[in-house]
């Protein structure tokens, strides 16, 4: 069969889906961008960025296995909107507290940010795995890679244009028209979703106890030698080689470009995942998927190092650009494999496993490079991270040589449907 990259984009409710990511993500980044610059700008402490990652880490983490359980036995439809107009109310919060007869937020207090910041990551238990659960309800399974790829592809892009556009217009405009935008694409994105024709939960005959539910997804992966080494060699990776939570530092401190330059470095690493998401989705690595997963994170190691040992704007762009594009490579193959490898009935707890190894991973790594820019000093403590997904990268390789050898395009087809 010839491959057709634009296959899935023929389903409407598979592009309303798409839309409503795409406003949805682009208002999320708009709004780390801000907070981060008006938590650094108050505190002037790196540590502080580390704190707001933790603030939306340790309650996401706390929730995500109720999450994922409710996610597979909720219609996943109502689960997507109640969730994202909770978004919708947050960022209405944080606007109120920049209106200037508010006075809540003052030098080095800036408590009642982590209070709103902690209720996302509630809201984002629930709503990531009741969000990919539906989007395997929403096209044929045949065609899950390249929607995987598409989906990449758009949320990437949201995710460039989101930190752009979060910037310039705290730069240029202020802090009440950002957050006014955050809010206005949140709600967007909630008539997108409510256009999206509901579909019913996958009949199942097996009737698990509400512990046993909540515990099914984990005890999944771990049963699942291959999916639980993508997963873990993502998890580490992300951990320590994400830089993304200095880059208000590295902007102010070390390049000095202000919240428009910083928009731009956020930018960098997702579109560099655009322009690899598009090829995959015209050439997919399927065939030598686990060579390329561990090739690819191996980059983005090198990449990161090379960004921290830059001073000059233009190079620490480029640097970030690259992360991206190999960042990109391990975020499909993975999405993959866990579409392609979980019961349709466990879609959603086998999700919130997958969020929290790879979703926590970038808070808990905001949290890391926090502490560790604190104790070690911002350059080197980027290094070491870089250091450290090298590592685990030549640790993995060694160790695991069933994830060194996984054909995706193999599994793929064992589990296509067969055709009569």
């Amino acid at each position: 069969m010839s491959h057709q990259p634009y296959a899935s984009l023929q389903i409407r409710d598979f592009k309303l889906y798409l839309f409503a990511r795409m406003c949805f993500t682009m208002a999320w980044q708009m709004q780390g961008v801000i907070v981060g610059w008006q938590v650094y700008e108050y505190t002037g402490d790196p540590f502080t960025l580390g704190l707001v990652g933790l603030a939306e880490v340790a309650p996401f983490i706390t929730m995500s296995f109720y999450g994922g359980h409710v996610a597979d036995v909720v219609e996943r439809k109502k689960l997507v909107i109640a969730f994202t107009i909770l978004y919708f109310i947050c960022a209405l919060t944080l606007l109120l507290f920049t209106l200037p007869f508010i006075h809540l937020l003052s030098r080095g207090h800036v408590y009642p940010i982590y209070v709103v910041i902690a209720i996302t990551g509630i809201a984002r238990a629930f709503v990531a795995p009741a969000i990919t659960a539906f989007f395997a309800q929403i096209i044929p399974r045949e065609l899950f890679s390249n929607g995987i790829a598409w989906n990449s592809n758009v949320w990437h892009f949201a995710a460039v244009s989101g930190p752009a556009i979060g910037g310039l217009i705290y730069g240029f405009a202020g802090i009440i028209p950002a957050y006014s935008t955050v809010a206005g694409l949140m709600l967007l994105a909630i008539i997108m979703f409510s256009m999206i024709a509901s579909r019913p939960l996958p009949v199942h005959d097996h009737h698990d106890s509400v512990m046993q539910s909540l515990t099914a997804g984990i005890r999944f992966v771990f049963k699942n030698q291959i999916m639980l080494g993508a997963l873990t060699l993502d998890m580490f990776a992300v951990l320590f080689g994400g830089a993304v939570a200095m880059l208000p530092v590295f902007a102010k401190d070390v390049l000095h470009v202000g919240p428009q330059g910083l928009g731009i470095l956020r930018a960098a690493p997702f579109a560099g995942s655009i322009l690899m998401g598009l090829a995959i989705a015209h050439r997919p690595p399927m065939a030598k998927a686990g060579k390329n997963l561990l090739w690819a994170l191996l980059g983005f190691g090198i990449s990161t190092i090379l960004f921290a040992l830059s001073a000059n704007f233009y190079l620490s762009v480029f640097f970030l650009f690259l992360t991206g594009v190999f960042d990109n490579v391990s975020v499909i193959i993975r999405g993959t494999i866990v579409q392609l490898l979980t019961p349709d009935h466990m879609r959603g707890r086998v999700s919130s496993v997958n969020s929290i190894f790879i979703g926590s991973s970038n808070e808990l790594g905001a949290f890391e490079s926090g502490t560790a820019a604190r104790f070690m000093g911002l350059v080197p403590s980027v290094i070491f991270g870089g250091a450290m997904t090298i590592l685990i990268v030549g640790i993995t390789a060694w160790f695991a040589p069933m994830l060194r050898q996984l054909n995706l395009r193999r599994i793929q087809e064992e589990h296509a449907p067969q055709k009569g």
